[in-house]
């Protein structure tokens, strides 16, 4: 059996976490979520210092109360 050497390339994963593709697809994923918490809900998508970040939030007192009985965003994450 011969050993296989791996050496990853920081640079090109970098591109990947932060580029125009997975900004998209976690905006798809935080766009589904914010649809099936409801109305009052609000979905973000920031680039961050090493990758993209996406996060759904209560915008509203009604989804803020509703989350905090609930646990809504957490259930529609699934």
């Amino acid at each position: 059996m011969s050993k296989m050497k791996f050496k990853l390339n920081y640079d090109g994963v970098g591109e990947l976490l932060k580029g125009s593709e997975m900004k998209d697809l976690l905006s798809n994923k935080a766009d589904e979520i914010q649809g099936r918490c409801g109305a009052g809900y609000k979905s973000d998508v920031r680039v961050g210092k090493t990758r993209v970040n996406a996060m759904v939030s209560a915008a509203t007192f009604q989804a803020k109360r509703d989350n905090l009985k609930n646990n809504t965003i957490l259930k529609a994450v699934r």
